[in-house]
């Protein structure tokens, strides 16, 4: 019997310094800030560049104006968007890219787009599908 005292003590006292030590209060603080103002919308990964035109397909506007893509769009939870990722420099485009505060082009309906050739989809919160 005193065999099992001993462990047993220790077991106690170690549960009770461990109920008696102060927590750890963590405090995080992410600042996102505004989004950029872009004419096409943006890459839906850091640094959130803004996206050549016929990168994003018609789903991602309404009414012709981009509902989003990076850490701002709170869209519905299980969306996915169409993209054409050979507008995509990971992917080796290194074409023109719209400038702040480029406007589109009348005659280019964002949220109709003859030439659009989706061939992956994004959920805007970056990841694939």
């Amino acid at each position: 019997m005193r065999k099992l005292g001993w462990p047993a003590m220790a077991v106690a006292a170690v549960l009770c310094l461990a109920a008696t030590a102060p927590r750890a209060q963590a405090q995080v603080a992410v600042t996102v800030g505004a989004p950029p103002v872009c004419p096409y919308g943006y890459y839906d990964y850091p640094p959130y560049a803004c996206a050549p035109y016929g990168y994003y397909g018609p789903e991602w506007f309404v009414g012709g104006v981009f509902v989003g893509a990076g850490p701002w769009y709170h869209g519905a939870e299980h969306f996915y968007g169409h993209v054409d990722n050979h507008l995509d420099p990971r992917h080796g485009y290194n074409g023109a890219f719209p400038q702040r505060g480029d406007h589109p082009l009348p005659q280019n309906r964002l949220d109709r787009m003859p030439n659009f050739r989706g061939n992956e989809m994004r959920d805007g919160r970056g990841h694939t599908r």
